[in-house]
């Protein structure tokens, strides 16, 4: 599916002309057998909302509707990211239908119900493509939120929800998603590096989670790939990081946290086999950043630091003194629930 992309647009640029090329670089993939038709890349929205870029929402959503119009038909938010603003205002006006996943932390039947029918009334939208359970952990996470699971099947078989699954870093979860019968849909965190990769209480190995994504696959579930580019943490190998992702057997798609229009121009001319091979961007207007969302205070990240640039805010969090940090990267390996990204 998504392993063979890159050398059929090779073939392809020998016949046609680069709009037709384009077309073809974009061309919908099977989600599994959800039924959903996806675009090789999606956008992960997370990036231009109040946890990290925090633009305001007509910004925000412009870059939306730019990767839209450029013919990327995927998109990934969740209820605490608190997005939807920005992709109700993107889809003013458009006549395309984009696939939209969303999530939720909720464990009980009656949270979930109230997250489904929040995000179907923020995004004046009857049906949601594709909903999940957001974050499951190693066991028993997944039996701790026996009811929201239950509230996704019955709003999947009450038509309020087209396909059901989880989000993951961890290979625990992964590899029971590939099993378990009634799940349409993973979305796993996967990189080169095998940066964030969690297994039990500790890291994981990234072959793992590459047996863990081939199997799911074969049993007909939808898998798209999120943090690709290690939380931005990756970018300074830029084409390693999509060449591998691209190439990895099992994926449907990959989400990426787009927040300019040019790096929008970037992942399509990579699709359309337009980017230079030895292309580095420049990272001189990025920081690094730490998800307060995300983050536990374990301070592990605080010990890592080599410019003593990181440490606990008042409320117990790690926190970045911008004044001192180099942008080095070297505390996300250190984060145990991948909370530091670059942006």
């Amino acid at each position: 599916m998504f392993e063979n992309l890159k050398s059929n647009i090779v073939l392809f640029m020998c016949i046609y002309n680069e709009t037709e090329v384009k077309d073809m670089a974009l061309e919908l993939k099977p989600l599994g057998k959800s039924g959903l038709q996806v675009t090789p890349a999606g956008f992960g929205v997370l990036t231009v909302g109040p946890w990290q870029m925090n633009l305001p929402v007509d910004e925000g959503a412009a870059v939306l509707r730019y990767a839209l119009e450029a013919g990327i038909n995927f998109m990934d938010t969740a209820q605490y990211y608190k997005t939807y603003p920005y992709i109700r205002q993107a889809l003013k006006g458009f006549s395309g239908d984009p696939v939209i996943a969303s999530k939720s932390l909720d464990a009980s039947y009656e949270e979930m119900d109230f997250a489904i029918e929040e995000c179907r009334q923020a995004l004046d939208r009857d049906v949601i493509d594709i909903f999940l359970l957001h974050e499951v952990r190693e066991d028993p996470d997944w039996e701790h939120r026996a009811g929201a699971w239950a509230c996704l099947q019955d709003a999947k078989a009450k038509g309020r929800i087209k396909a059901v699954g989880i989000s993951t870093h961890h290979i625990d979860a992964a590899e029971r998603a590939a099993v378990t019968p009634e799940l349409d849909i993973l979305f796993p965190l996967i990189n080169f590096s095998g940066l964030g990769i969690r297994k039990g209480s500790g890291k994981g190995p990234r072959e793992e989670m590459e047996a863990a994504i081939a199997k799911a696959h074969q049993a007909g579930k939808g898998v798209f790939a999120m943090k690709v580019f290690g939380g931005g943490n990756l970018t300074p190998h830029f084409r390693e990081a999509l060449d591998y992702a691209s190439g990895l057997p099992g994926l449907d798609s990959m989400m990426i946290g787009f927040g300019y229009k040019y790096e929008i121009d970037q992942i399509l001319d990579y699709l359309e086999g337009k980017l230079p091979e030895d292309y580095t961007p420049s990272l001189s207007h990025k920081k690094i950043t730490i998800d307060q969302g995300d983050c536990e205070g374990c301070g592990s990240c605080v010990k890592r630091c080599p410019n003593h640039a990181i440490f606990l805010n008042s409320r117990g969090l790690a926190e970045v003194d911008h004044s001192r940090c180099i942008t080095c990267g070297y505390c996300a390996p250190a984060c145990p629930v991948m909370a530091i990204v670059m942006y």
